[in-house]
């Protein structure tokens, strides 16, 4: 993701976020935070639209809301409808309340064209919105979505990506139920469509947010069960030759439980003349670095958001942590050359590595794009 959004030397925009803790929310809250100096971020919790006062309070304190909050899946379809219908109007009348008119961002579904709940549910809540809007004068941005992939979807619920990727690295076998054509779109690349939505104060109650990617069911799988037997269980990296299967790959790689699969051994092959390892095997292009660390530094303190990398040490004694982040688990792995060993990067996971030993520590870094100085995707942020 390069589309940085242009400080127009305003005020940042106190944005919030309903369903925060969901998927896209949980996206679209850690990518906004990227950009402190546009945007100022109200925190919300599920358990604010228990309370008409805490509701009432949170909305009064926004300028954009971004209202995602909304259940998709349900034994009763009814529940489903009743449930996203009320969490609108409950905005509604928190925003009336209020005295305050923000503006307000719908996500809305093409599941609006099909005959189901949840569909009806996502239209008329759009509409109500839309209504609310032209009342008071408010601007009103309805994103009519297509299918959303990425990675920290929820298997069984977000969509067959989330399902399939988890599957896949859980000894579980995938099902195809229904083999359809999917129109689809990464978290990342939807985020950015409503950093746009927001910049440009879209008054829009109809916007159809285009997808950027079409694949059937069938064939995701296939992608995905090719990066299991190349990446997850040799770890080669897989030759991802368009924008799409890089995204799939970067999705796949979260599913991975990193405490338990990390750090991954190198075959270290010695003799005589002394000893070689193999690092790095890939299917595709990158760029290797190579790096000495003295006793007691350490590297990193960063993340990336698209980026695919991995540490190698081959000499001395290293501690490699990692932490998603939103979270408070850090991972720690202690790696040494004299077993060389490797840990690979996912996305949105902040990451370091410190020289935990008494001599030179030696680290071989590779990582699939080369360093471009402006657009080098790489966010500091202390594990």
């Amino acid at each position: 993701m390069n589309n940085k959004p242009e400080n127009d030397g305003h005020a940042p925009l106190t944005v919030g976020i309903t369903g925060q803790a969901g998927f896209i929310g949980g996206h679209l809250y850690n990518w906004l935070g990227l950009f402190p100096e546009r945007y100022r971020l109200k925190p919300f919790s599920d358990g604010i639209f228990s309370s008409e006062e805490d509701l009432r309070h949170w909305a009064g304190g926004c300028d954009v809301i971004v209202h995602l909050a909304a259940m998709n899946r349900h034994g009763d379809p009814q529940v489903i409808y009743d449930t996203n219908i009320s969490l609108v109007r409950k905005l509604i009348s928190a925003m009336e309340d209020a005295g305050k008119a923000p503006h307000v961002l719908f996500a809305s579904s093409t599941q609006e064209e099909r005959d189901n709940t949840y569909g009806r549910s996502k239209k008329e809540g759009r509409e109500l919105l839309a209504g609310w809007a032209a009342r008071t004068g408010a601007v009103f941005t309805g994103l009519v979505i297509p299918n959303v992939f990425g990675p920290f979807g929820h298997p069984y619920y977000n969509s067959a990506v989330a399902t399939f990727c988890h599957q896949l690295t859980h000894d579980e076998q995938p099902k195809i139920e229904i083999d359809g054509l999917l129109k689809l779109i990464y978290v990342g690349e939807l985020v950015e469509e409503f950093g746009k939505a927001i910049d440009l104060r879209l008054q829009q109650a109809f916007l159809p947010v285009a997808h950027t990617a079409e694949c059937r069911v069938s064939g995701i799988l296939e992608i995905l069960r090719r990066f299991k037997a190349t990446y997850f269980e040799k770890g080669i990296i897989p030759a991802c030759p368009n924008r799409f299967e890089l995204q799939l790959f970067n999705t796949f790689r979260c599913y991975i439980d990193i405490g338990s699969h990390y750090p991954v051994t190198l075959r270290l092959n010695t003799d005589e003349r002394g000893s070689f390892v193999e690092t790095v095997r890939a299917e595709t292009a990158g760029q290797v670095s190579f790096s000495t660390t003295r006793p007691g530094i350490t590297r990193g303190n960063h993340f990336h958001t698209r980026k695919a990398e991995r540490f190698a040490v081959i000499r001395g004694k290293a501690e490699i942590c990692l932490r998603r982040i939103g979270t408070d688990r850090i991972f720690r792995f202690e790696l040494s050359g004299d077993s060389p060993s490797f840990v690979d990067m996912p996305v949105w996971h902040t990451h370091n590595i410190t020289n935990t030993g008494d001599d030179e520590l030696y680290t071989i870094f590779w990582i699939n794009e080369p360093f471009d100085p402006s657009d080098p995707d790489t966010y500091f942020e202390k594990v």
